[in-house]
């Protein structure tokens, strides 16, 4: 069952601008250490900064909410599997209202997808709810 459904397209060279205008002060406030580590590893550091707010965006939109309910830009973080593929785990207030929109029964995954195409990145959300073994069908 699916859940929440978020997409979101971010200018890379806006997030470029707002980089070189507040720097440290911007990744500290919105990209977990993880994050900026990956992206500062990166020849496309904009670009990557930018798939990362556009995950940001688009799960707080499948999760019903924006960004004015409450939920902080780290409550929110994307990683890469072994093999590349981008995983967003959710904290705090955001994995509150995770829990809160997953039925009894269920376990919620989130599924996220990232792209990019110079000027723009791009990216999905989908949260799914699986029932859990002995739970709902």
């Amino acid at each position: 069952m699916i859940l929440g459904i978020g997409t979101d397209l971010t200018n890379i060279e806006r997030i470029q601008g707002t980089l070189d205008r507040f720097g440290d002060r911007f990744k500290n406030r919105v990209f977990t250490q993880v994050e900026q580590r990956k992206a500062e590893a990166r020849k496309d550091v904009a670009g990557t900064y930018a798939k990362r707010w556009a995950a940001k965006e688009a799960c707080s939109k499948a999760l019903g909410t924006g960004l004015a309910m409450g939920i902080s830009w780290k409550d929110m973080a994307v990683t890469n599997m072994r093999s590349g593929q981008p995983v967003m785990a959710v904290t705090g207030w955001a994995a509150e209202r995770l829990a809160q929109m997953t039925p009894a029964g269920h376990t919620a995954v989130i599924h996220c997808t990232l792209t990019d195409d110079h000027p723009w990145a791009q990216a999905f959300v989908v949260i799914e709810a699986r029932p859990t073994e002995g739970g709902a069908t």
